[in-house]
């Protein structure tokens, strides 16, 4: 599969780092090239079928309707 238009505007290119694998749902964290660390919780099913793997290069997409930020 290829992907050759999508609307999400947020996108991180990144290698797999860690996977946290659980019997239903996984933790993925991406690094990207500028060290930031993305984490997406998805199902371990979801996993798979991707190949997910440490060191796989991938897009990590956010689209959210809520982004929450908090003082210091």
């Amino acid at each position: 599969m290829s992907i050759t238009a999508i609307n999400v505007r947020n996108q991180f290119r990144g290698q797999v780092r860690e996977i946290v694998e659980g019997p239903v749902v996984s933790e993925v964290d991406v690094e990207t090239a500028g060290g930031l660390i993305v984490t997406s919780v998805i199902t371990t099913r979801s996993v798979k079928e991707l190949g997910l793997e440490v060191g796989k290069e991938v897009i990590a997409l956010v689209k959210s309707t809520e982004v929450s930020i908090a003082t210091l």
